[in-house]
């Protein structure tokens, strides 16, 4: 009886799987010894790469092992500023009760020289300069051009030029806008408006002072850039105008007069 096609004995089917694998074994093994060479070179490349990155540091540089020691350190720190903070509260103790305590002769010196500072409010015979802008029709008439609408705009050194004019009058005491002028005082123009100790201040601008009305007006009307002022003036309309005042009052300084922001430098360092 002749046995059945699909009904291969055991040593039949091993023989043909043996058969295949011989057969594929030349394409297969070619394959991972292709592979295996790249993958080690990717793996080398990896580490590589991870120990230039680390500059032998941990990467995961988020991660604090030891946390118990970083507390530690805060608390420290902590308290080193709370040291620092007891330090200077002392130091500012100190000074006050030092000048609470101090010479009656150097307080009556301090307390005189309050006026000719002008921390004081003053009153008596002054003049008033008010600037400001041209008529709107005026600037809208120049269109877009810049230059010719600055012409026609009060800017800081034309309220600087009046101030120095007054104090070369002699004028005793000044005020822009109702603010004190001091020694210290500086304007400053940012874009339309006009900072005063630190005040934004629109047009006009009143400038008064306090002194000989005949000196102050002479001085002004003889300095030149004023004279380039009054030019424009009568030319485009800017704004100008000068009041008497038989008795007018300023009042006295009322910001810090301490110089925050600026200290002296070693002039040895300065350079050439």
């Amino acid at each position: 009886m002749t046995a059945h096609p699909h009904r291969q004995t055991r040593r039949a089917r091993l023989a043909a799987a043996f058969a295949e694998r011989t057969r594929t074994y030349r394409s297969r093994a070619l394959g991972w010894r292709v592979l295996a060479p790249v993958v080690f070179v990717l793996a080398g490349v990896l580490l590589v790469t991870s120990m230039v990155s680390s500059a032998g540091m941990d990467l995961r540089a988020g991660r604090y092992d030891d946390l118990n020691g970083l507390a530690n350190s805060e608390a420290n720190d902590l308290e080193s500023l709370r040291t620092r903070s007891a330090d200077l509260t002392a130091e500012v103790d100190r000074l006050t009760k030092g000048l609470d305590s101090g010479d009656p002769a150097l307080a009556q010196r301090a307390q005189d020289l309050r006026a000719p500072a002008g921390l004081t409010p003053v009153h008596g015979p002054g003049v008033t300069v008010t600037l400001d802008d041209a008529p709107k029709s005026a600037i809208d008439a120049v269109g877009d051009d810049d230059e010719a609408v600055k012409e026609l705009l009060v800017h800081q050194q034309d309220i600087q030029a009046v101030v120095n004019a007054l104090w070369a009058g002699g004028a005793e005491a000044m005020s822009i806008e109702g603010r004190r002028i001091i020694s210290t005082t500086g304007i400053k123009c940012v874009g339309n408006v006009v900072i005063v100790h630190g005040e934004q201040f629109s047009p006009p601008y009143d400038i008064a002072a306090i002194g000989p009305q005949d000196a102050m007006l002479a001085s002004v009307t003889s300095s030149p850039y004023i004279q380039l002022y009054l030019d424009l003036v009568d030319q485009s309309g800017l704004g100008w105008k000068v009041t008497l005042d038989d008795d007018l009052h300023l009042p006295g300084y009322q910001g810090s007069t301490e110089l925050e922001y600026a200290s002296p430098g070693d002039p040895s360092t300065l350079s050439r």
